[in-house]
């Protein structure tokens, strides 16, 4: 079996691969556009959380856009498996994935699911950004039943809208055109101007791993160029390609600038 954590930089969950077979394929063209229809994946978590507690944005938003991080990183490990294994193919995706990736993160032994939805890592709990390696290398190690974590509750206590709900307080931030007075009261409730991490904070895998004191990472990438409370002013110095690095980007300006606006017209 080979160990593609040599491949990776540190600060990187990676579990052994699980064949392509026993993933939930949700969109098999990018399998077809990727020239793979049988093999291998190779399921990668990435933390990225911080000691950044006073902050208007989640998380995953105060450095630059990962979707950059995922690039760069595929850009420098798939030519080196390319020469390590010349007769097969390799293909790297993030979020805009073929397969479930929280299902097949669980089934590579990488955590556990969420009542939330999202995969839960011992060692940094929900705080990972998911990619991973596509490849026509074969695997015939079974995939590992899928966990479920206890259903404490605690997630759905913390939520302002409930969690079996459609539209979250993150999913509100998100909202495009203007809000209603009941909307805008609910975003004037909390700090946030884009995501929300409530649930996520108030998980016990989370505060476990804050007290072992594994949770933040240690990749760079997530260390720098860092704006936890983003304001107007800031946002109106930014060019257009400088916005573009921001996670908040594929929105475009006018929601998040609206919901900053909202904040600063009536301050917490």
């Amino acid at each position: 079996m080979t160990d593609f954590s040599k491949y990776l930089p540190e600060g990187i969950l990676v579990a052994d691969p699980i064949s392509l077979a026993d993933c939930c394929v949700l969109r098999p063209y990018l399998l077809e556009r990727a020239g793979i229809t049988q093999g291998s994946v190779i399921m990668l978590a990435v933390p990225y959380a911080l000691p950044c507690e006073n902050r208007t944005v989640s998380m995953y938003a105060v450095a630059k856009d990962y979707h950059a991080y995922f690039a760069a990183l595929f850009d420098a490990v798939l030519p080196r498996l390319r020469a390590d294994f010349p007769e097969h193919t390799f293909a790297g995706f993030a979020d805009h994935s073929p397969i479930a990736e929280v299902q097949a993160a669980c089934m590579a032994g990488l955590g556990m699911m969420g009542a939330n939805g999202l995969l839960l890592t011992r060692e940094h709990s929900s705080y990972v950004f998911l990619g991973e390696i596509i490849t026509t290398l074969p695997e015939s190690r079974p995939p590992l039943p899928v966990q479920h974590c206890p259903d404490c509750g605690a997630c759905r206590r913390a939520c302002p809208v409930e969690l079996d709900k459609q539209c979250c307080l993150s999913d509100l931030t998100q909202k495009k055109g203007a809000l209603s007075p009941e909307q805008t009261e609910q975003l004037l409730q909390h700090p946030y101007v884009w995501g929300c991490d409530i649930c996520q904070d108030a998980c016990p895998v989370t505060i476990a791993a804050k007290r072992a004191g594994t949770l933040y990472t240690t990749v760079p990438y997530f260390k720098e160029d860092l704006l936890p409370c983003p304001d107007s002013q800031a946002l109106a110095g930014m060019s257009d390609q400088e916005f573009a690095r921001r996670a908040y980007a594929w929105r475009g300006r006018d929601t998040i600038c609206r919901n900053i606006k909202i904040k600063e017209e009536v301050p917490l």
